[in-house]
């Protein structure tokens, strides 16, 4: 057993990491969540209609009144001063600016969605848009924070976290939360997207790249037998367990232990999963292989239906950049945001379905906030653009248990404020756990004192509207 005559622990680990050190913390696996960090209720308290979550996050805010959310009065009233019930306290934008796409009723339910959205539109029957959200900072990053995280502070677990926590895992050779960042670049805010904040290192989201091997040094750099592999990792089995028996409750050092362990289990099972090569290629077109505009986007897309096809609870893509933040060139930003995810997201619902996935994975789609009705005018050179605005906006979602072909609350007639059913992120996030079989307020840890939750100070109520 002992490989490594006359070396350090702390060499064995060296050595015996390798192919394994690119590895976090945060993507050890367990079964379900360690007895240190057992949720208050861990059995769901209702049966939950989904079992796993795609989240598309749409980084920089896009233009409700651009894609869902019409707005026939502020086109009738393009280019004239805002009424002063609506006018830009902050004196960045200036007369109303009208939207140049044309908007149509999809489906049997008649949802509107804008032209440039002609795949996700074919699933308007399947899509429930939530048109009355409002948050409470116009700035990315806090917003970015209240959408992911429950509150406009940094360091919270995000709600990938939150759910793999709650809910343990269905493969425990693969991890139970995935981010897909893009390969173009990081998201604004980074990895605090996909953070397990101050819940075990478990809960972090694992990165699965697009390209080349899913995980960096998941291979050791010389092949190796079976034999030789288990034999290394008992060996650092037995090493980190006698370290940790001296140094009870140290959650990090267990995390450590787990990941070593899984990152064996996943040079298999991750490299299956993530082989588009099996798919056939009616499929990859469906996504937008074959488009060197949508690749991109479509390949992660169809690795997170892969993902969730093997268990994995949720899957989060993002985008390099905030590419929705059109302070310039509004209109040309928002189709090209369009052309380059619309035909990959309606794939990944027409291909959820035709797999009989969609009733039980959660589609979420939206970002931190919306774009003013009003024009912005940063450089006289480029055309009008849309600031942030978070009064109101909208976001979608699909599958898991949602009644589609719907529309939820509303905005006044310029898509400025929101009037009807105003939808905060607390009751959002409820009524996400709750699709998926938890409730917001039993599904609490215990950290400084006090039992933290997703949804926190507020009063969050499930929004059984949205359910079908």
């Amino acid at each position: 057993m002992n490989q490594f005559p006359g070396a350090t622990r702390r060499d064995v680990l060296a050595r015996a990491g390798d192919g394994f050190v690119g590895l976090a913390l945060g993507t050890m696996l367990n079964g379900r969540p360690a007895a240190a960090a057992q949720p208050s209720s861990h059995a769901p308290p209702n049966v939950p209609r989904a079992k796993a979550v795609i989240q598309l996050y749409m980084h920089g805010g896009p233009s409700h009144v651009d894609l869902l959310d019409p707005k026939p009065m502020l086109n009738k009233f393009d280019g004239t001063p805002p009424p002063g019930e609506i006018a830009d306290d902050e004196n960045r934008t200036t007369n109303l600016m009208g939207s140049p796409y044309r908007f149509r009723q999809c489906g049997k339910s008649g949802v509107e969605f804008s032209e440039i959205q002609p795949f996700v539109s074919q699933h308007a029957d399947e899509i429930a848009v939530v048109r009355s959200m409002f948050t409470e900072h116009r700035n990315h990053e806090q917003a970015i924070w209240m959408a992911q995280t429950g509150k406009t502070v940094a360091g919270r677990p995000t709600l990938g976290a939150w759910v793999t926590y709650g809910l343990g895992t269905e493969n425990r050779n693969l991890p139970s939360f995935v981010a897909l960042p893009d390969p173009q670049g990081q998201s604004t805010d980074g990895v605090r997207n996909w953070a397990n904040g101050w819940l075990p290192p478990q809960f972090q989201g694992t990165v699965f790249r697009e390209q080349g091997s899913p995980v960096l040094h998941l291979q050791p750099t010389e092949p190796r037998s079976p034999a030789i592999n288990d034999a290394r990792l008992g060996l650092l089995r037995q090493l980190n367990e006698r370290h940790l028996a001296a140094r009870p409750a140290e959650l990090e050092l267990e995390a450590r232990i787990e990941t070593f362990e899984m990152a064996g289990r996943m040079q298999m099972a991750a490299t299956d999963a993530l082989d588009l090569s099996q798919e056939t290629e009616a499929t990859q077109q469906l996504y937008g292989l074959d488009d060197p505009q949508t690749k991109s986007y479509g390949t992660r897309c169809l690795m997170a239906r892969r993902l969730v096809e093997r268990g994995v609870r949720f899957v989060s893509l993002f985008m390099a950049g905030q590419p929705w933040d059109t302070h310039t060139s509004n209109n040309q930003g928002t189709k090209n945001c369009c052309e380059r995810t619309d035909r990959p997201i309606g794939g990944l619902l027409t291909d959820l379905k035709q797999r009989g996935l969609l009733d039980s994975t959660l589609i979420l789609w939206g970002g931190e906030f919306g774009r003013t009705p009003a024009a912005e005018q940063r450089d006289k050179s480029v055309p009008f653009g849309r600031d942030h605005h978070p009064y109101g906006f909208s976001v979608w979602m699909a599958g898991g248990g949602v009644r589609g072909g719907q529309t939820y609350g509303a905005t006044d007639d310029f898509g400025y404020r929101a009037i009807e059913h105003r939808t905060q992120t607390a009751n959002l996030h409820a009524t996400i756990l709750h699709l998926l079989g938890m409730d917001h307020e039993n599904l609490t840890y215990a950290h400084h004192g006090r039992d933290e939750r997703l949804t926190d100070v507020y009063a969050a109520r499930v929004i059984e509207e949205l359910i079908g």
